[in-house]
């Protein structure tokens, strides 16, 4: 008896250590083509400082020098100027966005956003990729990617390297626990329109094909009729920021599209599932291959050793979703008071 109760209470006390480690994250973003990059990477922040989660670092897959500024901008913001960026090369999409400039605006001669860094002044996605993988613990990071393939699909073709002897693909397979994926659309969406070309996977088809057909374990998507049906309450973005006279994710958002106008929280589901994947924020459906077509389109069917999987979401999962994204997404910064 006295065994038992001492392996009952090493068991208990394994558990509650797993449960305190912070999940090791790599955000992968086309900041600058939607806000809910922006509001992700704000959430992120927020679980960092309550101990869930530990941002190894942030790559963009938009091609454009002021992607990786704004990212910069919101990681100074929320006291985290030291996490590595990354950005793409010969990306899919190249203008700046609607609200990636407003890391340009300055007063009295001074950044409203500071920041040092740019898309041309850090290094390509996949050294950064590679070199956070490298020092992560085996089987340990969830990779968030909230927009195109175009970096990890890059990633599992690169050769060994000063960071690892290890092939993208073998390195993958060793230190990453789970890829969250804010792509495709499992659902019927729109006037009945299914499958449904979502924009991150139809801007780089060939990435996301060679995704799913040769990356090395597990993949959650998180399709577009989730984000969908969990919009971010406008009014939040008008009364929950207000901490400060300039804030990065209020003014994103209000120069994507003013209020009223509720967000869909595409990115930030995907960033919760992989944050908070045993809390049952999220269903998740059987095993699954999934494919998508050379224009687009999302194609799944049930595979009993699949290591594909799709989120799900009832209505009482939404409402507790939606309080705890506006619990979270305008947390102050840990460095203020």
């Amino acid at each position: 008896m006295i065994c038992y109760i001492v392996s009952l209470a090493l068991m208990l006390t394994v558990a509650t250590l797993r449960a305190a480690t912070p999940t090791p994250v790599i955000f992968d973003t086309d900041m600058g083509n939607d806000v809910d990059d922006a509001m992700a990477l704000g959430m992120l922040h927020a679980f960092q400082t309550d101990g869930k989660c530990t941002i190894l670092a942030v790559t963009s897959t938009k091609d454009h020098p002021l992607s990786v500024a704004y990212c910069d901008a919101v990681n100074t913001f929320y006291g985290r100027p030291e996490i590595p960026l990354g950005a793409v090369r010969n990306g899919v999409t190249r203008d700046a966005g609607k609200f990636t400039s407003i890391v340009e605006k300055k007063a009295d001669g001074h950044m409203l956003y500071p920041h040092t860094k740019t898309g041309e002044t850090v290094p390509d996605a996949i050294c950064v990729l590679r070199q956070a993988l490298a020092k992560a613990a085996d089987h340990s990071v969830a990779i968030i990617q909230v927009g195109f393939s175009s970096n990890l699909a890059r990633l599992l073709d690169t050769p060994a390297d000063e960071w690892s002897p290890l092939t993208g693909k073998e390195l993958v397979a060793q230190k990453v626990k789970v890829l969250s994926v804010m792509g495709g659309a499992f659902q019927t969406i729109v006037n009945n329109e299914n499958p449904y070309k979502e924009y991150n996977i139809k801007m780089d088809v060939p990435a996301a094909q060679k995704l799913v057909n040769t990356w090395p374990g597990k993949i959650v998507f998180s399709g577009f009729e989730i984000g969908i049906a969990i919009p971010y309450p406008s009014q939040s973005i008008v009364d929950d920021y207000n901490y400060v006279h300039h804030h990065p994710v209020k003014e994103a958002y209000i120069a994507y599209i003013p209020p009223p106008h509720n967000r869909p929280t595409w990115d930030l589901t995907s960033a919760l599932y992989a944050v908070c994947q045993d809390e049952n924020y999220f269903g998740l459906s059987s095993p699954q291959k999934v494919s998508f077509s050379d224009t687009g389109f999302t194609q799944f069917n049930y595979a009993k050793n699949g290591t594909h999987f799709y989120l799900t979401v009832t209505p009482e999962q939404i409402q507790r979703v939606t309080a705890l994204f506006v619990k979270l997404c305008p947390r102050k910064p840990h460095t203020l008071k």
